[in-house]
Protein backbone atom coordinates (compact mmCIF):
# COMPACT_ATOMS: atom_id res chain seq x y z
CA UNK A 1 0.00 0.00 0.00
CA UNK A 2 1.77 3.36 -1.19
CA UNK A 3 0.46 6.99 0.49
CA UNK A 4 2.09 9.82 -0.66
CA UNK A 5 4.78 12.03 1.01
CA UNK A 6 2.21 14.54 2.11
CA UNK A 7 0.16 12.09 3.46
CA UNK A 8 2.69 9.83 5.65
CA UNK A 9 3.75 12.89 7.45
CA UNK A 10 0.33 13.57 8.34
CA UNK A 11 0.13 10.02 9.84
CA UNK A 12 3.16 10.57 11.60
CA UNK A 13 2.18 13.46 13.25
CA UNK A 14 -0.99 12.21 14.07
CA UNK A 15 -3.46 14.48 11.96
CA UNK A 16 -4.07 11.84 9.22
CA UNK A 17 -5.57 9.02 11.16
CA UNK A 18 -7.44 7.39 7.89
CA UNK A 19 -7.02 6.93 4.43
CA UNK A 20 -9.41 5.47 1.62
CA UNK A 21 -8.39 2.71 -1.51
CA UNK A 22 -10.76 1.37 -4.26
CA UNK A 23 -9.25 -2.14 -5.13
CA UNK A 24 -10.95 -5.31 -6.60
CA UNK A 25 -10.52 -6.80 -3.30
CA UNK A 26 -8.46 -5.82 -0.01
CA UNK A 27 -4.51 -5.29 -0.56
CA UNK A 28 -4.08 -4.64 3.11
CA UNK A 29 -5.39 -6.31 6.17
CA UNK A 30 -6.10 -5.27 9.98
CA UNK A 31 -2.86 -5.32 12.31
CA UNK A 32 -0.42 -5.15 9.42
CA UNK A 33 2.63 -3.10 8.92
CA UNK A 34 3.71 -0.74 6.10
CA UNK A 35 6.96 -0.20 5.80
CA UNK A 36 7.35 3.51 4.31
CA UNK A 37 9.59 6.43 4.23
CA UNK A 38 8.93 7.29 7.66
CA UNK A 39 8.81 3.83 9.75
CA UNK A 40 6.40 1.54 10.07
CA UNK A 41 2.68 2.42 9.78
CA UNK A 42 -0.11 0.03 11.31
CA UNK A 43 -3.37 -0.66 9.62
CA UNK A 44 -5.67 -0.72 12.64
CA UNK A 45 -8.94 -1.25 10.72
CA UNK A 46 -10.03 -1.93 7.30
CA UNK A 47 -13.73 -1.77 6.25
CA UNK A 48 -15.79 -1.67 2.81
CA UNK A 49 -17.69 1.61 2.49
CA UNK A 50 -20.08 3.22 -0.03
CA UNK A 51 -18.77 6.41 -1.22
CA UNK A 52 -22.27 8.36 -0.35
CA UNK A 53 -21.53 7.23 3.45
CA UNK A 54 -17.75 9.15 3.83
CA UNK A 55 -18.58 12.29 5.94
CA UNK A 56 -16.28 15.27 4.60
CA UNK A 57 -14.92 14.91 8.61
CA UNK A 58 -13.48 11.62 7.27
CA UNK A 59 -11.97 12.92 4.04
CA UNK A 60 -10.05 15.77 5.94
CA UNK A 61 -9.03 12.50 8.66
CA UNK A 62 -7.50 11.02 4.75
CA UNK A 63 -5.70 14.38 4.55
CA UNK A 64 -8.14 16.00 2.09
CA UNK A 65 -9.37 19.59 1.55
CA UNK A 66 -13.21 17.88 1.67
CA UNK A 67 -14.77 14.88 0.56
CA UNK A 68 -15.08 16.54 -3.01
CA UNK A 69 -11.04 16.04 -3.51
CA UNK A 70 -11.27 12.71 -1.66
CA UNK A 71 -13.78 11.29 -4.72
CA UNK A 72 -12.29 13.16 -7.27
CA UNK A 73 -8.68 10.59 -5.77
CA UNK A 74 -11.17 7.52 -5.47
CA UNK A 75 -13.06 7.93 -9.35
CA UNK A 76 -9.61 7.60 -10.92
CA UNK A 77 -9.61 4.13 -10.01
CA UNK A 78 -13.01 3.00 -12.25
CA UNK A 79 -13.26 -0.65 -10.58
CA UNK A 80 -13.86 -1.95 -7.08
CA UNK A 81 -14.74 -1.18 -3.97
CA UNK A 82 -14.10 1.43 -1.74
CA UNK A 83 -11.95 0.66 1.47
CA UNK A 84 -12.07 2.76 4.67
CA UNK A 85 -8.38 2.00 6.25
CA UNK A 86 -7.44 3.02 9.66
CA UNK A 87 -3.70 4.03 9.80
CA UNK A 88 -1.41 4.96 12.33
CA UNK A 89 2.37 5.68 13.07
CA UNK A 90 3.60 2.72 14.52
CA UNK A 91 7.78 3.07 14.79
CA UNK A 92 10.65 3.63 12.60
CA UNK A 93 12.18 2.11 9.93
CA UNK A 94 13.67 -1.07 11.95
CA UNK A 95 16.05 -1.36 8.35
CA UNK A 96 17.74 2.13 9.76
CA UNK A 97 19.63 0.32 12.32
CA UNK A 98 20.47 -2.74 10.51
CA UNK A 99 21.82 -0.81 7.87
CA UNK A 100 23.73 1.45 9.74
CA UNK A 101 26.01 -1.73 11.73
CA UNK A 102 29.56 -1.55 11.24
CA UNK A 103 30.50 -4.34 13.19
CA UNK A 104 29.68 -7.64 11.46
CA UNK A 105 30.20 -11.10 13.31
CA UNK A 106 31.79 -13.97 10.84
CA UNK A 107 27.80 -15.68 11.91
CA UNK A 108 26.02 -12.51 10.97
CA UNK A 109 27.92 -12.48 7.75
CA UNK A 110 27.46 -16.31 7.16
CA UNK A 111 23.53 -15.42 7.41
CA UNK A 112 23.92 -12.68 4.96
CA UNK A 113 25.62 -14.91 2.17
CA UNK A 114 23.32 -17.43 2.73
CA UNK A 115 19.81 -15.05 2.44
CA UNK A 116 21.95 -13.35 -0.91
CA UNK A 117 22.62 -17.03 -2.01
CA UNK A 118 18.55 -17.67 -1.48
CA UNK A 119 17.55 -14.57 -3.27
CA UNK A 120 20.42 -15.99 -6.23
CA UNK A 121 18.80 -19.27 -6.37
CA UNK A 122 14.95 -17.76 -6.75
CA UNK A 123 15.78 -15.43 -9.49
CA UNK A 124 14.81 -16.47 -13.36
CA UNK A 125 17.72 -14.58 -14.32
CA UNK A 126 20.58 -16.20 -12.33
CA UNK A 127 22.37 -14.62 -9.85
CA UNK A 128 22.07 -10.90 -9.46
CA UNK A 129 22.89 -9.77 -5.47
CA UNK A 130 26.64 -8.59 -5.71
CA UNK A 131 26.87 -7.52 -9.07
CA UNK A 132 23.57 -5.28 -8.14
CA UNK A 133 25.53 -3.84 -5.26
CA UNK A 134 28.74 -3.57 -7.41
CA UNK A 135 27.06 -1.44 -9.59
CA UNK A 136 25.24 1.28 -6.74
CA UNK A 137 28.78 0.76 -5.19
CA UNK A 138 29.91 2.00 -8.52
CA UNK A 139 27.47 4.57 -9.37
CA UNK A 140 25.55 6.35 -5.93
CA UNK A 141 22.84 8.11 -6.68
CA UNK A 142 22.27 6.63 -9.56
CA UNK A 143 18.46 6.24 -10.99
CA UNK A 144 16.87 3.28 -11.29
CA UNK A 145 16.46 3.63 -15.13
CA UNK A 146 20.48 4.61 -15.45
CA UNK A 147 21.72 1.50 -13.33
CA UNK A 148 19.19 -0.64 -15.36
CA UNK A 149 21.64 0.76 -18.26
CA UNK A 150 24.62 -0.36 -16.50
CA UNK A 151 23.45 -3.90 -15.03
CA UNK A 152 21.36 -4.98 -18.54
CA UNK A 153 18.27 -5.01 -15.92
CA UNK A 154 15.14 -3.32 -16.53
CA UNK A 155 14.15 -0.51 -14.15
CA UNK A 156 10.94 -2.19 -12.41
CA UNK A 157 13.07 -5.47 -12.02
CA UNK A 158 15.80 -3.37 -10.35
CA UNK A 159 13.31 -1.70 -8.24
CA UNK A 160 12.01 -4.40 -6.75
CA UNK A 161 15.29 -6.30 -6.36
CA UNK A 162 16.56 -3.32 -4.63
CA UNK A 163 14.06 -3.22 -1.82
CA UNK A 164 15.38 -6.88 -1.39
CA UNK A 165 18.66 -5.93 -0.48
CA UNK A 166 17.08 -2.54 1.16
CA UNK A 167 15.10 -5.02 3.44
CA UNK A 168 18.35 -6.86 4.78
CA UNK A 169 19.96 -3.34 5.05
CA UNK A 170 22.60 -3.26 2.54
CA UNK A 171 21.33 -0.31 0.58
CA UNK A 172 19.96 2.84 1.40
CA UNK A 173 17.13 4.68 -1.32
CA UNK A 174 17.26 8.56 -1.77
CA UNK A 175 14.87 10.99 -3.42
CA UNK A 176 17.28 9.94 -6.83
CA UNK A 177 18.94 7.00 -6.71
CA UNK A 178 20.49 4.29 -4.28
CA UNK A 179 23.78 3.80 -2.44
CA UNK A 180 25.32 1.45 -0.45
CA UNK A 181 24.58 1.45 3.30
CA UNK A 182 27.71 1.14 5.99
CA UNK A 183 26.10 -2.36 6.48
CA UNK A 184 26.85 -3.25 2.53
CA UNK A 185 29.59 -1.29 2.60
CA UNK A 186 31.11 -3.91 4.66
CA UNK A 187 29.07 -7.14 3.31
CA UNK A 188 30.12 -6.28 -0.04
CA UNK A 189 33.72 -6.23 0.79
CA UNK A 190 34.02 -9.05 2.80
CA UNK A 191 32.26 -10.85 0.36
CA UNK A 192 34.29 -9.74 -2.76
CA UNK A 193 37.51 -10.85 -1.51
Amino acid sequence: MLFKQHHLDGIRSGTISLAFRKWKRAAARAGSLIKTSIGLVEITDITVIPLNKITNKEAVAAGFNSIKALTAMLNMVTEGEIYRIGVRYHSDDPRIQLREQTALSDADLDTLRKRLERLDRSSREGPWTVSVLNAIKAHPLLRAVDLGVVTGKEKEWLKLHIRKLKNLGLTISHDTGYTLSPLGEIVLAKLTR
